[in-house]
């Protein structure tokens, strides 16, 4: 049996042999090494299309290996071409890989070199001004819509990523309605000025009276509800409060529909004009109480006027609660 699979390898042919040993390698980890060396051949095409960041090889050429990311060459100005010959790349390749040399040519005799480009629909033009506004003057007021008041003329630009960088903008920033001038870049540059007509929205999520609301009602008595708003116009600064709470009261009348503002609200009046409270005088380990006038409204924390009543002197003093004032000498 032996003998008969010694013999039956004896006539196998050498080129099957070879196909066994290749495998036997590769099994074990070693390089057969039929792959090994530079490609046979470069197919330049007639025409290849880049982005900013430089030309390279395999977009210029098409080979039966893989090829390394080898940069050539900076990309051409955005509008414009570059030519190359074989010749020309070879001597580029000499210099950025030396180790690749090809020697069979096929293909175009020289390749143009674009930049790749689209259209900029009227979408991706508004969300770009929308990101540099929202970051560079909306800030956190809300969250900035867009629209343009004419119709949008989309251009030709890079395939690529774009900042904006915003020229002129009125005095007042973003308004309902404004002119802007902005530039459009890609990495390596400038790709044209522009000049767009605006419509404008800063939504927010605020409070609003669904009701009037008369002064002196506590923030969480009152018939108000949390909806998103336009706030763009208006320029004081928003209520911010939450439903429940006792701290606060309204210090005007909100009439229903209206927007609460950080001016509408104080804190919540614990003592009255006209109350009779306890005046609490300290100096030193003495106490000393006595009945005092209360000459104005006053909240916890709050200095107010008071009076004594037997000598009519008037003072002044810190609210601790709704009974007691820490009299001021």
């Amino acid at each position: 049996m032996i003998q008969s699979s010694i013999l039956s390898a004896e006539i196998l042919p050498a080129r099957c042999w070879k196909v066994i040993f290749v495998s036997i390698f590769t099994f074990l980890g070693f390089d057969s090494g039929l792959h090994a060396g530079t490609p046979s051949y470069f197919q330049l095409a007639p025409n290849a299309q880049v982005d900013g960041t430089g030309i390279f090889l395999q977009q210029l050429v098409k080979s039966d290996q893989p090829l390394p990311a080898v940069r050539l060459g900076d990309a051409p100005v955005f509008g414009k071409t570059i030519d190359f010959t074989r010749a020309q790349i070879r001597d580029l390749l000499g210099t950025a890989a030396p180790e690749l040399v090809a020697t069979n040519w096929t293909g175009a005799d020289s390749v143009e070199v674009s930049r790749r480009d689209h259209a900029l629909a009227e979408a991706s033009a508004l969300a770009l001004l929308t990101s540099t506004l929202q970051k560079n003057y909306v800030k956190d007021k809300g969250e900035l819509e867009l629209n343009f008041i004419q119709p949008w003329d989309a251009p030709t630009v890079p395939d690529e990523p774009l900042t904006v960088r915003i020229l002129e903008l009125p005095t007042a920033g973003v308004t309902r309605s404004f002119i802007i001038r902005f530039q459009l870049c890609a990495a390596d540059g400038t790709i044209g000025t522009w000049q767009a007509s605006l419509q404008a929205h800063v939504w927010r999520d605020v409070w609003v009276a669904h009701s009037d609301i008369e002064r002196g009602v506590l923030v969480g008595d009152a018939d108000v509800a949390w909806e998103r708003r336009d706030v763009l116009g208006i320029y004081e600064s928003l209520a911010e409060f939450s439903k429940d709470d006792s701290s606060l009261q309204l210090d005007t009348m909100v009439s229903a529909g209206n927007v609460l503002l950080a001016r509408d609200l104080k804190p919540r009046t614990v003592i009255h004009r006209g109350q009779i409270a306890d005046g609490l005088l300290q100096d030193g380990a003495l106490n000393i109480m006595m009945k005092v006038e209360v000459l104005e409204d006053g909240s916890l924390g709050q200095i107010v006027k008071i009076r004594n009543p037997v000598s009519m002197h008037n003072l002044s003093g810190k609210v601790v609660d709704d009974q007691t004032i820490m009299i001021s000498l």
